[in-house]
């Protein structure tokens, strides 16, 4: 059963339930942005720095770079704060489809769920997996994706410091 959750602060591994539903607080995408982003990442392609080839591509405006969608799932994700101080590594990302472009003007914000938890051998961390959905103001969804998680559980970290994921 899926359950629309207010966000705890540092949720451990014993604190996950499968079915949990979050959903982070919106952030609007600036011209700004998709240049930032497209200088950081050095990816100056034409289709995120010029309208006019983006519009002869059959878009609106300049797009973002996919890239940028994840990143922001990650960043809104971050500041529900749950795993502020309990999150030990990010596994990877998988599934991710760019469904939608995403646009200057447009307002995002993310919706995920846990849907699988597993122990490690390490008894001070576990394994938690959700599902992500980039959503914009029409309630679309512009990426979705399944990301990995690395959290502390409630027992000591005897372990060193390097992240066993397995």
């Amino acid at each position: 059963m899926e359950t629309t959750a207010t966000a705890p602060i540092n949720l451990r591994f014993e604190d996950i339930e499968s079915g949990t539903q979050f959903e982070s607080a919106a952030h609007t995408v600036t011209p700004a942005d998709i240049a930032a982003f497209a200088d950081v990442t050095r990816d100056h392609h034409p289709l995120h720095v010029n309208a006019t080839y983006a519009k002869s591509r059959g878009f609106p405006a300049v797009i973002a770079h996919g890239l940028y969608g994840l990143s922001l799932m990650e960043g809104l994700k971050s500041e529900l704060k749950l795993y502020e101080e309990t999150s030990v590594a990010s596994l990877g990302w998988d599934g991710v489809c760019f469904k939608a472009p995403v646009v200057a003007g447009d307002r995002l914000r993310v919706r995920f769920r846990f849907v699988e938890k597993r122990p490690t051998r390490n008894p001070a961390r576990g394994v938690v997996i959700e599902a992500l959905e980039l959503i914009n103001q029409r309630d679309e969804v512009v990426t979705e994706a399944r990301h990995t998680s690395l959290i502390l559980t409630r027992q000591p970290d005897c372990a060193s410091a390097t992240p066993d994921a397995s």
